[in-house]
Order: structure tokens, then sequence, then C-alpha cells
């Protein structure tokens, strides 16, 4: 079963570019400090384990939006789009 997961963080300038390569494998990047997407439980648990790898628990924060039913949540933009996935780390 696939999930719909807005992932949100607060992450120390040192770790950022970590955290956010990790994300990028699972999720679109749609701004910054915010990634979305549709996903297993599966691999989301394999997400988790792998920022809990890189975070201090301290010190970062990363938030789960974990929704079931994606047409429960519309997404509406006002203003300009980002579209990160064209930006080169």
């Amino acid at each position: 079963m696939r999930i719909f997961v807005i992932v949100t963080y607060d992450i120390n300038e040192k770790r950022v570019n970590k955290v956010r390569k990790i994300l990028k494998k699972y999720f679109t990047w749609v701004q910054n400090s915010v990634f979305e997407g549709e996903i297993t439980f599966g691999k989301l648990e394999k997400c988790k384990r792998e920022l809990l790898s890189v975070i201090k628990k301290d010190e970062d924060s990363v938030y789960f939006y974990e929704m079931e039913f994606k047409i429960v949540c519309n997404k509406k933009v006002l203003g300009q789009e980002k579209n990160y996935d064209s930006i080169i780390l």
C-alpha cells in the first residue's frame, strides 16, 4: 500500500545536505526544507532509518505528515511553484 507523505525538517547546516540527499531518493523536493510524495510503508521506514543515522535527535527535527488517501489532500500553490529537482547540489 502506498501513502502520501509531506516531510519538513529543521536540521543543523552541517547535516542538512546529507538529509536532503536521503530525502531526494524517496520524495520530490518542493520547497526549502519540504519534500512530498507517494511511498510504500517499507520504503518510508527505510528512509526514516537512514535519517536517524545522520541527524542528532537533540538538535534536529524531521516531521512526517502521513496521509493514506491523497485525494483528501489537495495542494494549492499561491505564487510561483518551485522546481528544486532542476537545481544541482
